[in-house]
């Protein structure tokens, strides 16, 4: 689930349109229905799994309203929280030891070996039907230099050169169209965008 806008209403209203029910004014008046929708889909056998991402972002309370929420839920139910590690850091207040005792398996995404993002981005290429010469060998390098071993820069800047090789009707991405993408204002350091 992404795009809750970090409050505990829009999280419900996420969950009552994936279990395709009607929200009702507030999530108090959803939560029922939601506790009844999550005992038949485990009835019909099927496992239930709620991922919030950029957790991190969310202010602890509603995690805290959201166990107790699940609570009611069936027990294979999962939830899956995925953010900085600023969230594991919030976890260790005392006030959120109630949710960090529930935690039973955590993991910190370390970033790519440049092999390996490399690998990452021809699967990526794969996956969206794309041949390999979509971007040139040196493109591919410059790629992998500049998102420094993150998924997220690699996805990001990868998409940002599928665009401008559009929008310069050009067949394959390469060192230019990275270079142009590179130099967008969300890309430079902060250091390289101050005015004089």
């Amino acid at each position: 689930m992404a795009r809750t806008l970090h409050t505990y209403t829009n999280t419900v209203k996420i969950l009552c349109d994936a279990f395709k029910i009607e929200f009702q004014s507030s999530a108090f008046h959803c939560e029922r229905k939601l506790i009844e929708q999550a005992f038949a889909l485990n009835h019909a056998g099927k496992a239930l799994t709620t991922i919030l991402d950029d957790a991190h972002l969310m202010d602890l309370a509603n995690p805290r309203r959201l166990r107790l929420l699940f609570e009611d839920f069936p027990k294979n139910h999962n939830l899956v929280l995925i953010g900085r590690t600023s969230l594991l850091a919030d976890l260790d207040l005392g006030v959120d030891h109630d949710i960090k005792s529930r935690v039973t398996y955590s993991a910190i995404a370390k970033r790519l070996a440049p092999d390996a993002l490399r690998d990452f981005i021809l699967r990526e290429l794969d996956h969206a039907g794309l041949g390999h010469n979509t971007f040139t060998p040196p493109a591919i390098d410059l790629v992998v230099r500049s998102a420094d071993g993150v998924l997220r820069k690699a996805r990001n800047l990868g998409v940002g050169c599928l665009i401008e090789a559009v929008r310069s009707a050009q067949r394959a991405v390469d060192i230019d169209i990275v270079n142009r993408v590179l130099m967008q204002p969300h890309w430079q350091k902060d250091a390289d965008l101050t005015d004089y």
